[in-house]
């Protein structure tokens, strides 16, 4: 059964007023000023898709696989249309007829197997250094390859995974919560998950490190590997039930990797049929938090950066990323933390998707990616700030390299890596 025989493309094209104001806010639409790749013109192509006046040729794939899936357009639009979801099923078909690249297919293979994707980071780690060059930030390619171009900057591999390098349980008095890393923070950037068991272990906090944790199932959800998609879900719904009813929460330092599960799981699997699985998934959303949502709503972090007086010398502009404010309606809270221990200047329009856009985008159509980031190393480098910090590893992998292709020397990163700064600092004054 296609997709388009379960989803109506056709309710949502004919809910859209036209009004307009999902142009000015499109991040394709600002990179490729053309109605075809606007929100509404998608809605439109959609149905008549559905409709069976278009032919899901290479032209609709090259259009329908250039979204952002920013979900800027559901933010705006006065009917709350799904635009975002309609593109991300459209998707599974233009797999279904085209295929999956061989590149992506690979990397999903890797998603669903964590031995695997274990073995394949030691061995990038151990070899990076024959085809990478360091550079702050990241690393760089030290001549093209496939798909890769040496001009950009790409996270670097650390030496021991996250998961890998702390026991499952680290003891607290108070509250007790699981830590769902997300694939970049494990592998890339682990300083973020360092920082995070250093904030939690300062609030006495009872920690949980969950094993057998897989990928949350987002880079091959925004792709169309529905088949990778439903594994991983699957798989990480019936692990976490082992453990749910233990913990107060399940916290994520990745605005994407908890938009996926505590919203996108439970209508992936409500649109596939899978009613039953999309229960399950509704009871452990109840428990789903992005750090710092949790952090402000549930601690006394505040109070306690307060009153360890610690002012860093450095200032902050902070990027809404597109799956904390407008797919979660998080944004005050990192910012209220943040503001006890650094000055933050914002940027004049930090809601701006930075344009990372998914696998695709960043393999295929970098040159978008490329383009969307532009305006938003600008913003950056005008608020006149030392660090630019968003909580999530894909912004992070984005948008230093927007800032480095633009010459704006500016460090990323995760507010948890500032909150955990702070804290140290003061350890370290005391013992001064």
């Amino acid at each position: 059964m296609e997709t388009k025989d379960i989803f109506n493309y056709t309710e949502v094209s004919d809910a859209c007023i036209k009004c307009g104001k999902c142009i000015p806010v499109c991040t394709i639409h600002n990179v490729n000023a053309d109605e075809v790749t606007s929100p509404r013109g998608f809605i439109d192509l959609l149905g008549e898709y559905q409709r069976g006046n278009l032919e899901l040729d290479k032209t609709a794939k090259d259009i329908f696989e250039s979204c952002f899936l920013c979900t800027a357009c559901v933010e705006v639009c006065p009917n709350s249309l799904p635009t975002d979801m309609v593109i991300e099923e459209v998707r599974y078909d233009i797999g279904k007829k085209f295929g999956i690249a061989w590149y992506k297919r690979a990397f999903f293979t890797l998603l669903r197997h964590r031995w695997l994707m274990d073995l394949m980071m030691k061995l990038g780690y151990t070899f990076k250094t024959c085809g990478f060059k360091s550079e702050k930030g990241g690393m760089r390619a030290r001549w093209n390859l496939p798909i890769i171009k040496a001009d950009r900057l790409l996270p670097s591999l650390a030496k021991k995974s996250f998961l890998n390098k702390y026991p499952s349980k680290i003891k607290g008095s108070k509250q007790k919560v699981a830590i769902f890393i997300g694939c970049l923070a494990n592998y890339n950037y682990t300083t973020i998950g360092d920082s995070l068991v250093e904030v939690l272990k300062e609030l006495d906090i009872d920690i949980f490190i969950p094993k057998k944790q897989k990928c949350c199932g987002a880079p091959a959800y925004f792709t169309g590997d529905f088949e990778t998609v439903e594994y991983l879900i699957k798989q990480n719904i019936e692990y976490f039930e082992t453990f749910i009813d233990e913990v107060d929460a399940i916290i994520i330092p990745e605005a994407t990797c908890s938009s996926m599960i505590k919203h996108d799981w439970e209508t992936f699997l409500k649109n596939r049929g899978l009613n039953d699985w999309a229960k399950r998934a509704n009871k452990i959303n109840k428990k789903i938090f992005m750090v710092t949502k949790w952090l402000n709503d549930n601690t006394n972090i505040k109070e306690l950066l307060e009153s360890k007086g610690v002012k860093l010398d450095f200032s902050v502009t902070y990027h809404d990323a597109c799956h904390a404010k407008k797919t979660q309606g998080i944004a005050k809270e990192p910012r209220a933390i943040l503001n006890k221990v650094v000055e933050i200047k914002e940027m004049s329009d930090p809601n701006r998707c930075c344009g990372f856009g998914g696998v695709t985008i960043q393999t295929e159509k970098f040159h978008l990616a490329q383009a969307a980031g532009k305006p938003k190393a600008a913003m950056i480098k005008d608020s006149g700030a030392d660090v630019v910090a968003a909580e999530c590893s894909a912004c992070r992998m984005q948008i230093s390299n927007s800032l480095y292709q633009n010459g704006v020397d500016v460090e990323f990163k995760n507010p948890i890596e500032i909150i955990a700064e702070a804290l140290k600092e003061n350890k370290s004054n005391k013992k001064a």
